[in-house]
């Protein structure tokens, strides 16, 4: 079992940049993959960046490519999350989700997730 917490997003201006973080506690932190996801009002659940184990590879969805980057820091069991260039369609709950095996890069490969932090951009 893991316990994953986010950091408080907000309200943010188009433009601007964001960086949430991700704190684990319970197992062993670098022995998962990482993912971070968001949900806008009336869509799915979509996964948009993703890291391995040691931080060696990542992984972005092509809607947010070029925005987005992810890090962990295994000593700090802390996965992070920076948004550039934020835009309005960005306004979403995220959530950042661990997965103990299998293809870190495919969203239902992820066991545990956090609560979700709202992230509000405004034009």
């Amino acid at each position: 079992q893991v316990q994953l917490v986010e950091s408080e997003g907000g309200l943010v201006q188009a433009g601007d940049s964001l960086k949430l973080s991700c704190a684990a506690s319970g197992r062993t932190f670098s022995s998962y993959a990482m993912g971070w996801f968001r949900q806008a009002p009336g869509k799915e659940r979509e996964l948009v960046a993703a890291i391995n184990w040691s931080g060696s590879n990542t992984w972005s969805a092509d809607s947010v490519k070029g925005r987005i980057t992810i890090a962990r820091d295994n000593a700090k069991n802390t996965v992070y999350l920076q948004i550039d260039s934020l835009k309005p369609e960005d306004t979403a709950v995220y959530y950042c989700a661990a997965s103990v095996g299998g293809d870190y890069r495919l969203a239902h490969e992820y066991d545990y997730w956090g609560q979700g932090t709202q992230v509000t951009v405004s034009s």
